[in-house]
C-alpha cells in the first residue's frame, strides 16, 4: 500500500439507507441493510456466467490501492448490493452477513448433504459459521479443528459436534488418524473446509479426507505451499478454491438469519465506537475473543 495514498478500512458492513437514486425502487431512505462490499462490470465473461465474485473488474471495499472501505459515515453502491434486513436482525447482526456470505459459498462449493461428515480446520469467525452452516445444510458430525482451545470451547457450544486440539508434534498423517479415531470418523469425513490458510492444515486435511471426498481451501495463507498432491490424486479428492462469495449466496445467508436456522449473535465479544478504533483493530490483532464490531460515526 502508498503511505501516500491512505485507504480506508472496512468491509463487513450494515447501514441505514441515507439516500436513494432516482431509479432505485426496492429500498427507501431509513431501511437497515447489510452491504456486499462488491460490486462487478456485470459484462465480463465471469459476470454473465453468473460468477460475478471472479470479475477481474470487481469493485470491492478497501482493496489497495484506491477502493475505499465502509468505516465511513457514508458509503455508495448500486441497489442490488444492499439487503434489506428483517425486524428480527438488529444492524450489529447485519454486519455479520458478509462473513456468513462466505462460509454459505464454501459450503454451497462442497455441496455438504444431509447426512454427510464435516472437518473444518479453524475455529474463528468464518470457521466458526462454516460450522453453523453445515449444520443448518443437514452435516452429521461437525468436527473444528484449532490450536486456540478458547475458540474451540466457543465452537463446539455455537455449531460443532466436536473439536479437536492438534499434539503439536504430531505429523500430518498422525493427526489426521487421531482425528479419523477419535470420531469414529472411519476412511474420513465426506468435506473438509479449510479456514486458516496453514500449510499443515491444508496437508492433514488431504490426508484426513475419505476416498472420494470434497476439499473447500476458504482460507488464505502463503502464496505456495506444499501439499500431499500423491493422496489427493490417489483417493481422487475433488479440491475447489474458494473466494468471497457470488451469486445466491447473501441471499441464502439472510433466509438462514431470518429464519433462526443460524445465529451469529453470540460471535460479537464487544462493539466499540467509531472513535475508539485502533483499540477495535488491537483487540482483533491481540486475537481476543471471536469478533469485534466498530460503530460507525452518527
Amino acid at each position: 500500500m502508498d503511505p501516500s495514498r491512505p485507504l480506508i478500512m472496512g468491509h463487513e458492513a450494515s447501514g441505514v439507507v441515507w439516500e436513494v437514486g432516482n431509479a432505485v425502487t426496492s429500498l427507501k431512505k431509513g431501511d437497515r441493510v447489510a452491504i456486499e462490499p462488491g460490486f462487478p462490470c456485470r459484462r465480463c465473461k465471469n459476470c454473465k456466467a453468473g460468477r460475478y465474485n471472479l470479475c477481474p473488474q470487481m469493485t470491492f471495499a478497501a482493496d489497495p490501492p484506491y477502493s475505499h472501505g465502509t468505516l465511513r459515515k457514508y458509503y455508495k453502491l448500486p441497489e442490488d448490493f444492499c439487503y434489506k434486513l428483517p425486524d428480527s436482525v438488529d444492524l450489529d447482526e447485519g454486519v455479520l452477513v458478509e462473513p456468513l456470505s462466505v462460509a454459505v459459498h464454501a459450503s454451497r462449493l462442497a455441496d455438504i448433504k444431509v447426512g454427510q461428515d464435516v472437518v473444518i480446520f479453524g475455529a474463528g469467525t468464518v470457521g466458526a459459521l462454516c460450522a453453523t452452516v453445515a449444520k443448518a445444510m443437514g452435516a452429521r458430525k461437525i468436527i473444528s479443528v484449532d490450536v486456540n482451545a478458547s475458540r474451540l470451547e466457543f465452537v463446539a457450544g455455537f455449531a460443532a459436534t466436536g473439536s479437536y486440539l492438534p499434539i503439536r508434534k504430531d505429523s500430518p498423517e498422525e493427526t489426521a488418524r487421531n482425528i479419523k479415531n477419535v470420531y469414529a470418523l472411519d476412511e474420513g469425513p465426506d468435506v473438509v473446509l479449510e479456514a486458516t490458510g496453514a500449510e499443515i492444515c491444508i496437508d492433514v486435511g488431504i490426508q484426513l479426507l475419505r476416498r472420494g471426498g470434497t476439499f473447500i481451501q476458504t482460507g488464505l495463507g502463503k502464496s505456495k505451499v506444499q501439499f500431499p498432491i500423491v493422496a489427493l490424486s490417489e483417493k481422487e479428492i475433488t479440491m475447489k478454491g474458494c473466494f468471497r462469495y457470488g451469486a445466491g449466496d447473501y441471499d441464502l445467508a439472510m433466509h438462514l438469519l431470518e429464519s433462526a436456522k443460524v445465529s451469529v449473535r453470540d460471535l460479537i465479544t464487544c462493539v466499540f465506537p467509531f472513535e475508539e478504533a485502533t483499540s477495535a483493530w488491537e483487540r482483533t490483532k491481540s486475537g481476543e475473543g471471536i469478533k469485534t464490531l466498530i460503530r460507525g460515526p452518527l
